[in-house]
């Protein structure tokens, strides 16, 4: 069956679609086509058992389930089976009871089955169809498909279950991307992830496969494809989980359409329930390769209290160990759990590929739990690629996205640097969009007059080339000619050169006092002025008391204001000290005895910042730096925070200091910097002659409605 053959089979499928216009919207169509398609392949795969396996369950049935279960799929020679009598093609023959009967045949399947059946909430979709007096017709159509295995085998029958996904998939348009990524993106992928890959021509080599996010399978089917194309003796297994009812079901219904071992693929969520922790023999489960597209800015207060207490209790023998990201943004997250289950390099090592938006490259400050995992992940030398991906490229979302690729057994070439790729203007505009998706990443595969840019791609990150560039047709800001452009696609930069030092810059506080009506109003104001007059007992009879001491301990501080302007009039102190000493002696001869707190509020309400006052300064004599003068600079990991300093901070403040306490390592990736190329401004003409005409279309058009 060729691939034509498969797009054929699969639209004939979905053609089945057109008796459900009306009742059923296009995005739905999918719930009634995908279930059918998995019924009607496992009707026709054990249609030469079903009277063997039904004699047989006639005798073993009070046997244990599980020794039912292995002697029946022996039978089959699947990992499923059925003990109804009944068959699509049987169902018709009693249509007042098509609906029962239907449920009833279903619940004949084994355990598995029925499982993913329920993900599909099939039985609803079987109520829906009969009260609109659509299930016989569309029964029937479906009994008419052969789907046996002596026409469509079970790669054959992977594909145009795939197909069937796809299409879908793209009609349901803006719930796509919650578990649907664009078949272009995953080859691309799977491209960049498997291609350096040499042992992959071994015979009968096995590699296992996993995403953490699988959502309908299609990184694992295309990744499984690659590695069968490219030897038919390999042995890929495949893994997944995914909190999603309806994308599990269809990924886990394509596993056992394929032949593969369903149970491999898990239901539920990732972070707060591990399908793969442990392995049956008690040890850690790890992966040859591992790839995902999590929900982007997705956020995990859901499942804070779990992840916050294994990254505590576990730190780095856990999965979140090297931080965790804000609140809003789980996909770190992914990434962390993917890390943690790389082989040794001993044992072969991982590679992994992962889509994301923007957010992971940057967001989050040195300290944060973001810039921690960036540097983590860079300082180990996991980071190979980050390749940045053309716009609206997804169904439900045209942001920019990225695809990250890590190792933990870099080629020699490699070690010790990270390759950046920019991709985003390497894609053909789609002859009609689907939800957001208006662009696609160039496949001759998809459509023979496309550029191969996923080759491409695939080709500069094999080249691994600093500065490598291509040559696009741009439109020229002045002329609007459409110009040829050479632009750097490829830069090679070493892992200290996405850290740097964040440094607080300190100045002194400097301030002037004086004891003039306006500033002893600001008093009134001051939180620890205001608190003295204020009580927090629950006794009535207490509580009127403090207040009353504390009015009078107010009134108290008013009369020693109002005393040392009597005594030194509007004096203007530029130093703190001399203001401070005149102060105390006003205060021990009056006997007030102020507080610390007290003071502190004086001192708040009676200063002012001078930059020509004397710098204040602490008990020991260190100059006080002034928070509102504080500063923070970026020094490169590579550069001396000492040299950058008196080159960049001093020659404009001379009185600044770093404070070393307060010094932080920070990563980030700033990929559009790198790429970044400056466009000067059209000249002053040129944007004088557009003004002009707009006026002259303004005119015209008012000239029309005034008419």
């Amino acid at each position: 069956m060729t691939p034509e053959t498969h797009s054929q089979l699969a639209n004939f499928i979905w053609s089945i679609c057109n008796l459900l216009r009306g009742p059923y919207k296009r995005n739905e169509y999918r719930k009634v086509i995908l279930p059918l398609t998995v019924l009607r392949r496992f009707d026709c795969l054990l249609a030469p058992t079903k009277d063997k396996v039904l004699a047989e369950h006639a005798k073993i049935k009070a046997k244990p389930e599980t020794v039912v279960r292995r002697l029946l799929e022996e039978i089959t020679g699947r990992t499923f089976y059925n003990l109804s009598k009944l068959d699509l093609p049987r169902l018709l023959d009693d249509p007042n009871q098509l609906a029962p009967n239907l449920n009833a045949y279903i619940n004949g399947f084994s355990r598995n089955v029925r499982e993913i059946m329920e993900r599909f909430a099939f039985d609803q979709q079987i109520a829906r169809m009969a009260e609109k007096n659509l299930l016989y017709e569309v029964i029937k159509k479906f009994a008419a498909v052969d789907l046996s295995p002596d026409r469509v085998d079970n790669i054959q029958m992977g594909y145009v279950f795939e197909e069937l996904i796809r299409i879908g998939a793209e009609q349901s348009n803006e719930e796509a991307g919650e578990h649907f990524t664009p078949r272009e993106v995953i080859k691309l992928m799977v491209n960049l992830l498997l291609s350096p890959e040499q042992d992959l021509r071994k015979s009968h080599v096995v590699k296992t496969i996993y995403d953490p996010a699988c959502g309908t399978g299609g990184m694992l089917s295309v990744a499984e494809r690659y590695i069968r194309d490219l030897n038919a003796e390999a042995d890929p297994h495949l893994f997944g989980q995914d909190w999603n009812d309806e994308a599990w079901a269809v990924c886990k219904a394509d596993m056992l359409i394929k032949g593969e071992d369903a149970d491999n693929i898990v239901q539920g969520d990732t972070f707060t329930r591990d399908g793969f922790d442990r392995d049956a023999e008690g040890e850690k489960w790890t992966f040859d390769y591992m790839l995902a597209n999590p929900p982007f800015g997705v956020e995990w207060k859901q499942q804070q209290k779990y992840i916050k207490q294994e990254a505590e209790s576990l730190g780095y023998n856990g999965r979140f160990g090297a931080g965790l990201p804000r609140i809003n943004d789980g996909s770190l997250l992914f990434l962390q759990h993917m890390l943690s289950k790389m082989r040794s390099p001993e044992k072969g090592g991982s590679r992994i590929g992962i889509v994301f938006n923007g957010s992971p490259l940057f967001t989050g400050d040195a300290g944060s739990g973001e810039s921690n995992i960036r540097q983590w992940i860079i300082e180990n030398d996991w980071l190979e690629a980050v390749v940045a991906l053309p716009d609206q490229l997804f169904y439900n979302t045209g942001i920019s996205t990225y695809i990250w690729v890590l190792t933990n057994r870099k080629e020699p070439r490699r070690k010790g640097r990270v390759q950046l790729i920019d991709a985003r203007r390497l894609f053909v505009k789609m002859s009609k969009s689907l939800g957001n998706k208006r662009h696609k990443i160039g496949d001759p595969a998809d459509r023979g007059s496309e550029p191969d840019q996923i080759a491409d791609i695939t080709r500069l990150f094999g080249n691994f080339i600093d500065g490598e560039t291509r040559t696009f047709i741009e439109t020229d800001p002045i002329t609007k000619e459409p110009v040829k452009r050479e632009r750097v696609v490829s830069r090679v930069f070493d892992n200290a050169d996405f850290g740097f030092h964040k440094i607080t810059v300190e100045r002194p506080l400097r301030l002037n006092f004086q004891v003039t009506p306006e500033r002893i109003a600001r008093l009134e104001t001051e939180r620890a002025f205001v608190n003295l007059a204020a009580s927090r007992k629950k006794n009535e009879k207490a509580r009127l008391q403090e207040i009353e001491a504390g009015k009078a301990r107010q009134e108290q501080i008013r009369k020693l204001l109002a005393g040392f302007a009597s005594r030194h009039g509007e004096k203007l102190y530029k130093d703190r000290t001399v203001f401070l000493t005149d102060l105390r002696d006003l205060d021990r001869e009056t006997g007030v005895r102020l507080t610390a707190p007290e003071l502190k509020a004086i001192l708040s309400a009676l200063g002012e910042r001078d930059e020509s006052a004397e710098i204040c300064r602490n008990k020991k004599g260190e100059p006080e730096p002034d928070p509102e003068l504080r500063d923070t600079e970026s020094v490169p990991l590579k550069e001396s925070i000492d040299e950058y300093f008196k080159r960049e901070v001093l020659p404009h403040v001379a009185d600044a200091w770093i404070d070393e306490s307060k010094t932080k390592i920070g990563y980030e990736i700033p990929l559009n910097r790198h790429f970044y190329v400056y466009e000067p401004p059209r000249p002053l003409e040129v944007i004088e002659a557009d003004i002009r005409e707009l006026e002259k279309e303004i005119i015209e058009l008012l000239g029309e409605v005034t008419r």
